[in-house]
């Protein structure tokens, strides 16, 4: 209805209805729109509901009683259980996230009538229908009723009436019918001729059926039972056990019924001949009037008078809607589902065992015969499932189809391995592939089809036989008789938002007329849940009004996802692993459905159910009588009604004489889920009924055997979930035993799952309820095989092993469908099993060749048993034994009790007389804790230090007073007397005795020694002091002994530490305890130690005073060290002294040796000049400097100025010291690529893009192989290829534009190029001066002068011996006595581009070559001049304060402002004692230039030229190529004449106000980037190092080599003051400290 209703599929298979329901996505729910649970708002109890229910209770658990549900649920189970049902609200803080992705949630429902559901009317519809079919059979068409007094007649009730009065004779010949007219409501005006209606209307219509009915019955009975086996199974719907089954049974099992059995021919012979072949002398009805072609027809089979017009009555199948019908027109319009689309309701298509499938199509004119399609190979063709999800409760385990996987999840849906069997069956093939009388699938035009079930018969194996096809509906015995089968039709498939859309529109609209109109709100009263539950029940209970809806049931969470956080889609969310979260609470420790083997959707899995208003759910209670627990994700109220298990036969016996034709078609009814019967009617028969409504966020919990239905009241979203506790397991055997008595195949085994539980959890706890549960099965089992043996003296027996394990089907009874999972019957003949009371139906074979197969003998499963049994008894077994030790003394012995204790605890299982014994034990333990100190003869340690005792809190004073009490005499009386008392034995209680009378004789000896001081020697005394206290009592006389023994022991101890050296912090402490111990101030010892005191603080006064000036005084030092071995003087104050004096000692004897060893005459011998740095810097740590300092300085100064040199002749006289040998290293690298001899003059070549770059921080020097291969070198730095190449168009050779400092972006794709090498106009940009080789070797010469061995040496011989090697190969060339010939231009080329690449300058070569290239090949017009210096082209940085000058227009310093100018760098050491500043004494320099100086200018830079930079370089990886020349004016100043290239590039173009043409040039680029990023970053950073743009301080002084530090005066006041401050400290927590 309205948007929400999906449009109906009318394109090919594939479409939108036949598409996977995981591949679906539609629009997501405005979760916004559905009602949530509201925090803080409480709802109270309907006080008055509907047929005067009561309300069922409802639960509030705090956040405690909420962890655990098992706990919660079984302490509200007693009151639960009086109910059934109970509703549980969490806490307000227990809102779980909903976890379906709404977009792709799809799901198909089910359609339910309303009136259909209730008992009594599907009876009468059922009835009609049936009625109907008999008549069209024989000619007539019944499509009116018949009426009386102007009114339809009732003709179910009319035939009810009439059974109830003993049958038709029966009332005929008691004139009955006046009273079956009141009956049925006829007590108006009642017509004089109403007898005779009613009677003539009887025998009309339904004498004639009922008849036919009674010799037709037994035998349909009788084939029915014939294909099942034996009596009819409860559920009698086809399954998919069916087909599988078929090929492995022979006959059916219970009897020798097969499919062509006699006796199964007969009894179809018997129902033919019973109906025979109409005649043509039947005529219709006189009230019957034909159907017309533009009438719809009616479902049923007939049509009432009034159903397109407006009629005088409502029909009482108005709105019946039987599912034997492929389809049909309803009364509002809407088209039933087809045939195809019906689903049984467990889940499975049924068109032989259901009526769903038995129906023909509407307006079919001509019988139907043998199609070559069948019905089930159409489903197929139009996309549909085998099978679909929306079986009822009892399918859980009859699928087996693959898994199928939630969309966006990773949740697959788990199938049981095997599916129930049957032994009996009706066929393996389709209906309608064969003749159910000869079994034959021949002469298929002879084979007539049933308009109601499809299947065939041929016309001659009728009784009687039939010589051509009826040209009318023709019905078989089974679908006349009817088989009461039920199920609700499939629905359409919907997303949550169209089904939202639905249920509101459906709710909107039929509640919008009925509700009355409300004068203050000015529009109609909104609907109560009073008003939606009234007219629910009224629906239901109407014959004549019939509402259809929708309920998305049974939706499987495997399938289509859990409403709840999952830990596979939702691993972080904390509700995901929630013990209320119903994918969690089956298998919670407690649930016994952890110990099922596989997952069972709808008990261990959950089942989601999406509702609308008035879709219901009918009376039922769950599988294997377990728990059920439903939560209400959102949406509106459910209402549910809930009967005590107590009362569950009441229900059924109820239900039973409701409608007693249901049932004796289908006796298994109640496990279908599909009738419902009114409280009102239940709780007149004394069934007591209770309700509760579920809103969201709340659970409804149910409790075994207890029935429950219920309703819904709009759209809402719930998920459900079975669980199981111990306590349920006696339910649970007794619904296995309801199965089997049904025939019903149980969802799991139940033996299975106790054996199960018996292996996997040997607790205590478990077995206390699964010792009597096997117990039950162990006296079962044995007596089943002994009435076996007792039957059957031989026959095989076969254990199964231990990891031998069998499929369901392999231990599943053909006949009661009981798992047999301990033995099971076989025969070798055939794959049929059977439980063993069922032996005989097993096969037809000699029953000594059946097989009893066993999982355990006899004795293993007596053994299990036996061991569950002592595991339970454990508890009993112990508290017997507890009261035989109580019983055997009237004093037991505590050690026995304790071990009882001990033995009890690790019971795992509550004891009641366990607390007890704890408690009478641990009071026992106390009095042995409180008697052990006074027999105990160990020392024990009491109160050590009173001062703290007193200074500490209340609670340790107040514990120190108890423990007072415990020490009295007193209290040894008072625990020997408490002994007796308690009434135990142990050797405490003896010993205590002894104790008391050594106390007395104690006191005797301590009294007479104190009467007689001096008597007994300081050892003595305190061996009665360690009696004293051995008693643990606080005696007088203990504590006099104890103060003497003290003072004996601190005068023997000052007399023998007077020979040892004591710190000053000793003889305070040994003071301070001896007045503390009462020592008198006249003692020798006393008077001997204060005078020690007094000197070492003399000591220590001085000691301080001189390490507190800058200056000190060493050798006044050196004495108070001296002195501090024969005084007590503290450790920090000496160590401070020590320290100073080591320092000072070990700094002058570096300085001697390094000063010593720098005047030796060998260099090799002289010190490193980093290590005399190092020990020149390290004096900056000492107060003041030693003796021979400002020599070793002056050296240094000497050697650094020899440093000093060679940063000037590098070009880097304003760069820090450190920086001179990082350069070299530098030039050295760069060396080794130019003046490597291996590199020889070439043609040119063209660079390869395709190459990887050079590791920056590792160039191989010429002639490395990359790769194991040969790299041609380029450019001046005669490196390999890397980033942007250019070409020299004369010579051809490819620099680096990284070398020539020309940029990327100002090249232009036309632009020509001339190398600095062949004009030597075009500079070459250098970022330091290059030294002449001649300059460095009259350096180096220097170095045997030095006091210090220079750092650079090694690295300053190699640049020599390198450039040395060069000159040396290419004097060759420049000494040649014969000349240079213009053959040798690329050679000279080649040598001056390696020469003007490296670091160092050879000015004769440099000039040679340059002279003969302009000789042999000019370029420029003029020749070259000779160079003697190479100055580096880089303009040097200004400093912050020349920055300042430029912005301000000033040219002189001290014209700036106060603030910006410069100022001299000065040393100031402020060092602090005791608060006070002292006079600062820094270190003596070196002589340095002068502080006063002013700032240094900037040295003038060389001329530099501003290159033209070149850009649009080809892309990475792009082949280099050449343009065409560029051809300019005659007259144009841009180019030159150039011999053999034509005209080329003017060098004055480089000039910055040269000419800015458009000029081509010849370029390449590297595809590495290691060398665009790597090398390009590492040579800008060394450039920046090395570049001159110092700040001005370095003119001033040298840097030092770390951070300014104090003297070495403030280093030791610092120490002093530190360790004065410990000292004190100490001092303090010495005198807080008693002794």
């Amino acid at each position: 209805m309205g948007g929400g209703t999906p449009a109906p599929h009318t394109g090919p298979p594939g479409g939108y209805q036949t598409a996977p329901l995981s591949s679906r996505k539609a629009q997501s729910l405005d979760m916004s729109t559905v009602e949530r649970r509201t925090p803080g708002v409480k709802e109270n109890p309907k006080r008055i509901r509907p047929h005067g229910l009561t309300e069922a209770p409802t639960f509030t658990p705090t956040a405690e009683e909420f962890k655990d549900p098992m706990e919660y649920i079984r302490s509200i189970a007693e009151e639960g259980r009086k109910y059934g049902i109970v509703k549980i609200i969490p806490p307000e803080n227990w809102q779980p996230d909903f976890g379906i992705d709404t977009e792709r949630f799809h799901f198909r429902t089910r359609r339910q009538e309303l009136n259909s559901v209730e008992g009594g009317t599907r009876a009468n519809l059922n009835y009609l229908d049936q009625l109907s079919k008999y008549h069209k059979q024989h000619g007539t068409t019944l499509n009116r009723f018949p009426s009386v007094d102007k009114r339809p007649l009732d003709l179910y009730r009319l035939k009810k009436a009439v059974e109830i009065r003993g049958g038709f004779q029966t009332v005929c010949k008691g004139k009955k019918w006046a009273e079956i007219g009141r009956d049925l409501g006829y007590s108006g005006k009642i017509m004089s001729s109403l007898s005779t209606s009613l009677k003539n209307s009887y025998s009309r219509y339904l004498q004639p059926y009922e008849e036919w009915v009674k010799s037709a019955k037994p035998g349909v009975q009788q084939q029915i039972e014939a294909e099942f086996g034996g009596p009819i199974t409860p559920s009698p719907v086809a399954s998919p056990m069916k087909n599988a089954m078929s090929g492995k049974m022979g006959s059916p099992v219970g009897s020798s019924f097969g499919p062509d059995s006699q006796a199964i021919r007969a009894a179809s012979s018997a129902l033919t001949a019973s109906v025979g072949t109409p005649d043509k002398s039947d005529v219709d009805m006189i009230d019957a009037t034909p159907i017309k072609s533009n009438t719809p027809s009616s479902i049923s089979g007939f049509t009432a008078v009034n159903a397109g017009g407006s009629g005088g009555f409502t029909p009482v199948n108005s709105g019946f809607t039987p599912l034997n019908t492929a389809s049909g027109v309803r009364k509002d319009g809407e088209f039933t589902p087809s045939a195809s689309s019906m689903r049984s309701e467990n889940g499975v298509s049924s068109r032989r065992g259901s009526p769903e499938g038995r129906g023909a199509p509407l307006g079919s004119p001509l019988k139907r015969q043998h199609s070559e399609c069948g019905s089930d190979l159409k489903d197929l063709a139009n996309g549909k499932p085998e099978d679909t999800e929306n079986g009822e409760r009892r399918s859980k385990r009859l699928k087996k189809e693959p898994a199928p996987m939630v969309a966006g999840s990773h949740m697959t849906l788990h199938k049981p391995s095997s599916v129930p069997r049957t032994l009996g069956d009706r066929t393996h093939n389709k209906p309608g592939e064969k003749c159910e009388k000869c079994g034959r699938g021949d002469d298929m035009k002879s084979l007539l089809l049933c308009d109601g079930c499809d299947y065939g018969y041929h016309i001659y194996c009728l009784d009687p036989a039939l010589k051509a096809v009826p040209d009318r509906d023709w019905y078989c015995d089974r679908c006349l008789v009817g088989t009461g089968e039920y199920g609700f039709a499939d629905g359409e498939i919907y997303s949550l938002r169209q089904f939202q859309e639905k249920a509101n529109n459906f709710k909107d609209l039929y509640f919008q007329k009925k509700m009355p109109y409300d004068p203050i709100l000015n529009k109609p009263r909104l609907v109560t849940e009073d008003d939606v539950e009234r007219e629910f029940w009224r629906l239901v209970e109407s014959v004549h009004e019939t509402v259809e809806v929708e309920y998305g049931a049974d939706i499987h969470s495997t399938t289509h996802g859990s409403g709840f956080p999952t830990v596979e889609r939702h691993p972080t969310n904390p509700y995901s692993t929630d013990p209320w979260n119903l994918n969690i609470l089956p298998l919670h420790p407690e649930s016994l459905f952890r110990h099922i083997k596989s997952d069972v959707s709808g008990m261990t899995v959950p089942w989601l159910y999406v509702g609308m208003c008035f879709s219901t759910f009918c009376w039922h209670n769950e599988d294997h009588f377990t728990y059920s627990a439903n939560y209400q994700h959102f949406g509106a109220t459910k209402t549910w009604y809930g009967i005590p298990g107590e009362d569950a036969d009441k229900f059924e016996n109820a239900m039973r004489e409701a409608v007693p034709e249901l049932f004796e078609q289908q006796p298994d009814l109640l496990f279908q889920l599909v009738t419902l019967l009114t409280p009102a009617h239940l709780q007149k028969v004394g069934v007591r009924v209770y309700a509760l409504d579920q809103r969201a966020g709340q659970f409804v919990i149910t409790f075994p055997k207890a029935y429950h239905a219920g309703f819904n009241h709009g759209f809402n979203f719930n998920e459900a979930v079975n669980f199981a506790p111990a306590d349920w397991e006696p339910a649970g055997q007794e619904c296995v035993e309801r199965y089997q008595h049904f025939r019903r195949a149980p969802v799991f085994s139940h033996d299975e799952l106790l054996l199960t539980a018996a292996a996997r959890d040997t607790s205590i706890k478990t077995a206390q309820w699964l010792a009597p549960a096997l117990e039950r099965v162990k006296v079962r089992e044995l007596a089943q095989r002994a009435f076996l043996q007792e039957q059957l003296p031989v026959f095989n027996k076969v254990i199964l092993g231990d990891n031998e394990e069998l499929a369901e089907e392999e231990y599943q009874c053909g006949v009661c469908k009981v798992y047999c999972y301990l033995s099971q019957v076989t025969c070798a003949c055939t794959s049929n099993v059977v439980c063993p009371a069922h032996f005989r139906d097993i096969c037809d074979c000699d029953k000594s060749k059946i097989t009893l197969r066993m999982r355990m003998s006899d004795e293993d499963l007596e053994e299990l048993v036996q061991k569950v049994h002592d595991k339970a008894n454990l508890p009993r077994a112990w508290a017997a034994k507890l009261e035989k030790t109580m019983l055997e003394t009237p004093r037991p012995q505590l050690k026995a009790l304790k071990s009882l204790l001990t033995e009890g605890e690790k019971i795992p299982y509550y004891i009641p007389e366990l607390a007890p014994l704890k408690a009478f034990v641990e009071r026992a333990q106390e009095w042995v804790e409180e008697a052990t100190p006074y027999v105990s003869r160990k020392q024990q340690n009491r109160r050590k230090n009173e001062k703290a005792w007193r200074a500490g809190k209340t609670k340790a004073a107040e514990m120190e007073e108890k423990e007072r009490e415990h020490r009295r005499l007193d209290s040894i009386l008072t625990l020997l007397q408490t002994a007796d008392e308690l009434g135990f034995d142990c050797p405490e209680i003896e010993q205590l005795n002894d104790r008391a009378t050594s106390i007395r004789e104690f006191q005797l000896k301590a009294r007479h020694a104190l009467a007689t001081p001096g008597a007994l020697s300081t050892t003595d005394y305190e061996g009665l002091v360690d009696l004293g206290k051995s008693f643990n009592v606080d005696l007088a006389e203990t504590d006099l002994l104890e103060k003497i023994v003290k003072q004996l022991k601190w005068v023997d101890n000052a007399r023998e530490l007077r020979g040892k050296s004591l710190t000053l912090q000793d003889v305070d402490e040994l003071i301070k305890t001896g007045v503390e111990l009462g020592i008198p101030d006249n003692n020798d010892q006393i008077i001997f130690y204060k005078a020690q005191k007094e000197s070492g603080e003399l000591w220590e006064k001085k000691a301080k005073e001189l390490m507190s000036v800058e200056a000190i005084h060493f050798q006044q030092l050196e004495a108070l060290s001296q002195q501090a071995a024969a005084l007590p003087v503290s450790r920090e104050t000496l160590a401070q002294v020590d320290q100073i004096l080591n320092k000072q000692r070990e700094a002058h004897r570096q300085i001697v040796s390094l000063y010593e060893a720098s005047k030796s005459p060998y260099l090799q011998n002289r010190p490193k000049y980093k290590d005399v740095r190092d020990v020149l810097d390290g004096l900056s740590e000492l107060v003041s400097k030693p003796t021979g300092t400002i020599d070793l300085e002056k050296e240094q100064k000497r050697h650094e100025d020899w440093m000093r040199k060679g940063k000037k002749l590098f070009g880097k006289a304003n760069a820090p010291l450190h920086i001179l040998q990082q350069h070299m290293s530098y030039v050295e690298s760069r060396n080794q690529h130019c003046f490597a001899l291996e590199d020889r003059p070439r043609t040119p070549v063209e660079p390869s893009s395709r190459e990887p770059s050079p590791d920056a921080k590792n160039n191989a020097s010429f002639g490395d192989s990359s790769r194991g291969r040969h790299r041609e070198v380029f450019c001046i730095c005669r490196q390999p290829e890397a980033g942007m190449m250019i070409e020299c168009e004369v010579c051809h050779e490819w620099y680096h534009g990284k070398c020539l400092k020309i940029a990327r972006g100002k090249v232009k794709e036309d632009d020509k190029y001339t190398c600095p090498i062949c004009d030597y106009r075009v500079k070459i940009p250098r970022d330091a001066a290059r030294p002449k080789l001649e300059d460095l070797i009259e350096w180096e010469s220097e170095i045997p002068n030095l006091p210090f061995i220079p750092d650079e040496m090694d690295c300053l011989h190699r640049i020599i011996e390198g450039a040395s090697k060069f000159r040396r190969f290419v004097s060759s060339y420049t000494n040649s006595p014969l000349g240079l010939t213009s053959a040798e231009v690329p050679t000279m080329r080649f040598y001056l581009r390696k020469i003007e690449g490296a670091e160092i300058l050879l000015s004769h070569e440099t000039n040679f070559f340059r002279q003969e290239l302009h000789r042999w090949m000019p370029i420029a017009p003029d020749p070259p001049p000779t160079i003697e210096i190479s100055q580096s082209t880089r303009k040097p940085r200004p400093t912050k304060q020349q920055k300042l000058m430029a912005q301000m227009g000033i040219k002189n310093p001290e014209e700036l402002p106060a603030q910006f100018r410069t100022k001299p760098h000065v040393f100031k050491k402020k060092i602090e004692i005791n608060g006070k500043p002292t006079p600062h004494m820094p270190i003596k320099p070196a002589p340095v230039r002068g502080h006063g100086s002013p700032t240094p200018t900037t040295p003038k830079p060389e001329q530099m030229y501003e290159y033209q930079r070149f850009g649009s370089a080809t892309t990475h990886g792009s082949p280099s190529y050449s343009q065409p020349s560029f051809r300019g004016s005659p007259g144009s100043p841009v180019l030159v004449n150039n011999p053999g290239r034509g005209q080329t590039l003017d060098p004055a173009l480089f000039n910055p106000n040269g000419y800015h043409g458009h000029r081509p040039s010849t370029i390449s680029s590297s595809s590495s980037p290691q060398y665009n990023a790597n090398n390009s970053r590492e040579v800008n950073n060394m450039f920046e190092q090395l570049t001159n743009h110092d700040s001005p301080d370095l003119y001033l002084k040298e840097p030092s080599a770390g951070p300014p530090t104090s003297g070495y005066e403030s280093l030791a006041a610092q120490a002093l003051d530190q360790s004065t401050e410990s000292l004190d400290s100490m001092a303090d927590q010495f005198l807080n400290r008693d002794p």
